[in-house]
């Protein structure tokens, strides 16, 4: 009885567990293998254990390369993609204008048609554009499916965001650029920063839209299907495994960023009848007795209206 209630209890996070377990196994396996002396260059068993993978991570030159040309392809369409997908977020959440739910249902596309048929599409942009195949075509490809992802991250953190903030700044003679800069950018960065992750995790990770548009450039997820017709190195997984441990880092230094923003943002209690600091007026005692230095009765926390000292 006393197992039945403990499963009964806790079965939901049981079975949350094991759902984790299963999409982290893959990872597992990567960074075992990352510590792995193949007995073949075409066997993935786990042969010896061995550091040599990390000692010398472009072993293969090429492999090297191609890592280095597919973070600057995610790193510019993770700028590009974060400023364009900010300022729509910003747009469809803050505006009313005429268009908005049409826009708001084309957002979606991208993320809804195959990447088969975005490739396709855009590589016949290309040739009927007369631009040549390669570096930038990528580019201009990462950032357009990119976009979307970044504007629903975005619209979800402001949607939550508590519009009262920014009111009460307002209302304490902060300009617009200042409420901007000490109130909603700081709420707001963690969804930027999110969607910024995931952009480049998309980016650096793509293949299909990448193959068509690519030409003769190369990227890692390209090189890594080329290699496996002859064996893929062992140092992929080294790569593997670094860019999952760097990813990680960076969502926990965020979310240690937020929270340390949301322990800042608590409101600071204040003594009865003190001038709150660097403050300008008064600030009232929540007694209903009148405040220091203060010209006007203040209301009593009942409702009635404090006795006039005149």
């Amino acid at each position: 009885m006393r197992v039945s209630r403990w499963l009964a209890d806790r079965w939901v996070m049981i079975v949350a567990l094991l759902v984790l377990g299963y999409l982290f196994l893959p990872i597992a396996v990567v960074a075992g293998l990352s510590l792995n002396r193949p007995s073949s260059r075409l066997s993935y068993d786990f042969n010896e254990f061995t550091l040599d993978n990390w000692r010398q991570p472009c072993a293969t030159p090429e492999m090297c390369d191609a890592v280095v040309r597919s973070v600057q392809i995610g790193f510019l369409a993770t700028v590009g993609s974060t400023v364009i997908g900010t300022l729509m977020a910003f747009a469809l959440v803050r505006h009313r204008f005429r268009g908005r739910g049409g826009i708001n249902l084309l957002i979606f596309l991208p993320m809804a048609t195959p990447e088969l048929v975005l490739g396709t599409s855009l590589l016949a942009l290309f040739v009927s554009a007369g631009v040549p195949q390669g570096f930038w075509t990528v580019v201009i490809a990462h950032v357009m499916f990119c976009v979307s992802f970044v504007v629903v991250t975005v619209k979800a953190r402001l949607a939550g965001m508590d519009r009262r903030l920014e009111e009460a700044a307002m209302d304490l003679y902060a300009s617009e650029w200042q409420t901007f800069r000490r109130i909603t950018l700081p709420l707001v960065l963690p969804g930027i920063v999110a969607a910024a992750l995931l952009a480049f995790s998309l980016s650096f990770d793509d293949f299909i839209v990448t193959n068509f548009n690519a030409g003769t450039t190369v990227t890692f997820p390209m090189y890594v299907w080329g290699a496996a017709q002859r064996g893929i190195p062992p140092q992929v997984n080294v790569i593997g495994t670094a860019m999952f441990g760097i990813a990680l880092l960076l969502v926990g230094l965020s979310m240690l960023r937020g929270r340390r923003s949301r322990r800042a943002a608590l409101p600071v209690a204040h003594a009865p009848g003190r001038r709150a600091a660097g403050s300008a007026l008064p600030v009232a005692d929540v007694t209903g007795r009148r405040a220091a230095g203060s010209a006007l009765p203040v209301a009593d926390v009942t409702g009635r209206r404090a006795a006039d000292p005149s």
